[in-house]
């Protein structure tokens, strides 16, 4: 409520880094990763008698509202609009706001959460009010506030008559002019500077760190290849391509560089990975200036980091089949299933010797993890790593899923394209409806594949094939083709 009590307007970004914004219509809410418009910015409205309790209005004047209209008929989660204030239903404009670590949950009226939807259309970018049942979607109701300064802002809007005649240039304004991002503690501190600050900063891992390993996702290290060129990963360790010496940039307290074992930089090119595909090259440099294309923030994550870009994409361990099994690259991922990818395990190898004048930097204070920081000695000593004590994680299991979500009909876009993936170690297909159920939000899925000889969908059976790779379709329960399922006895 800290944040909301001293900003007069603020900016509300979801766990998939896009901002809340009201549509041009005045009528609907979505998410967009543009940060800058003037639509992402929403002015707060203590409610007067209740401590706990806000309105958020947007720049059309109309205010985010809670409704008990269903989403999509016969699915959980209600809509979020926008609407003029009414008296009458005071209470749909009011949210609570509940810390959860360093972020924050809006409660509704009844009881539900504020929650931004990934997965597949329509879900994708939507907004809506719920409580999330599986473990996947609980991270879709936590938000991150960015404090506004509004003073500006306030007096330029009262003094039209419509709220609507504000201009787009006063909201998309660059990060350190007088309506930039800032600090709701400090009047002059830019969008730069409050996107790193020391409430999501991951510097804590690394601040008396000399050498670490990265470990990704995949439970596969980050690795340099020894052509001294390419990055990839790889289950092995103990490895010295693993280990990479860190180094903090100058007159900054939240970036660092990464140094391989042939002395040169982890760096972020801006080469395509793949002609016509996103991804960028991550690549070994020794470049005559050291540049931005070092440089990284780490941004903690519960017990992993992301590494941020100074141009805002994220270091991706990647998974899925040839090219992209074992690649590295740096992108903003779009997809549920491969949110994951952009998170890393730190663990320190190599600790700074400190001289007896000389003042270590405080240990961290958030919560130890034996999976995050290996450190042996307690007064942060030298630690030397050998093969003796590094082991490397066991190979996963399981097969690969590629999935595709059909129309009301049955019908699938374009089928040939690789579509959304996942590894899955369960046989069973109920199981698999499961998990599926997590990854894309959908609930009452059925799900189904193709026959070899006319090409039709039908619906698996108990067990799963003894595949590999699997190519399935998810069908809603409701639709037609599930229906025609039914009629033919195939339910």
């Amino acid at each position: 409520m800290e944040v909301f009590q001293k900003a007069k307007a603020v900016k509300i970004r979801s766990h998939l880094d896009k901002y809340l914004v009201a549509d041009d219509d005045r009528k609907k809410v979505r998410q967009s990763r543009n940060g800058s418009s003037r639509k992402a910015v929403w002015f707060v409205e203590l409610v007067e008698g209740k401590n706990h309790a806000i309105r958020l209005r947007s720049c059309y004047g109309t205010y985010l509202t809670a409704t008990d209209l269903a989403f999509l008929l016969g699915m959980t989660g209600c809509k979020v609009l926008q609407t003029v204030l009414e008296k009458a239903y005071y209470w749909k404009y009011e949210w609570e706001p509940i810390r959860d670590g360093f972020q924050l949950k809006l409660r509704t009226w009844c009881g539900k959460y504020l929650r931004a939807n990934g997965g597949t259309p329509p879900w994708r970018n939507s907004i809506t009010t719920d409580d999330p049942h599986v473990s996947s979607t609980q991270n879709w109701i936590l938000w991150d506030v960015e404090a506004v300064e509004a003073d500006s802002v306030h007096d330029f809007m009262s003094s039209r008559s419509s709220l609507s005649s504000l201009s787009d240039e006063v909201f998309d304004s660059e990060p350190g002019s007088p309506m930039s991002v800032i600090s709701a503690n400090s009047p002059r501190l830019s969008l730069k500077q409050i996107n790193s600050n020391k409430f999501r900063s991951g510097m804590d891992l690394f601040r008396n760190a000399k050498a670490v390993r990265l470990r990704s996702h995949h439970d596969k290290y980050l690795l340099a290849e020894e052509d001294e060129e390419k990055v990839t990963q790889d289950r092995n360790g103990s490895s010295k391509n693993a280990r990479w010496t860190v180094e903090f940039a100058p007159n900054s307290d939240s970036i660092i560089r990464l140094k391989s074992c042939y002395d040169k930089y982890l760096t972020a090119s801006n080469s395509p990975f793949l002609l016509g595909m996103t991804g960028l090259k991550v690549v070994q440099s020794r470049p005559q200036r050291l540049d931005s294309s070092l440089e990284w923030e780490p941004i903690r994550e519960g017990n992993q980091v992301k590494l941020k870009t100074r141009y805002g994409n994220f270091l991706r361990g990647n998974g899925g089949l040839p090219p992209w099994r074992n690649s590295v690259t740096h992108d903003i991922p779009h997809r549920t299933a491969t949110q994951d990818w952009i998170y890393w395990n730190v663990d320190i190898v190599d600790i700074h010797d400190h001289s007896p004048g000389h003042k270590p930097s405080p240990s961290p204070t958030l919560p130890h993890s034996d999976s995050l920081v290996s450190v042996k000695s307690e007064n942060f000593s030298r630690q030397e790593s050998t093969d003796s004590n590094v082991s490397s994680p066991p190979k996963a299991d399981g097969r690969t899923i590629y999935y595709h979500v059909a129309e009301d009909n049955g019908d699938v876009g374009d089928e040939n394209l690789e579509g959304y993936s996942f590894t899955f170690n369960g046989s069973r297909v109920d199981e698999l409806t499961r998990k599926l159920e997590e990854e894309t939000g959908l609930e009452g899925i059925i799900v189904c594949t193709r026959s070899p000889l006319n090409g039709k969908l039908f619906p698996l059976s108990l067990q799963l094939p003894p595949n590999a790779i699997m190519h399935v379709v998810l069908v809603l329960s409701s639709s037609e083709v599930a229906q025609e399922f039914a009629k033919s006895r195939l339910l």
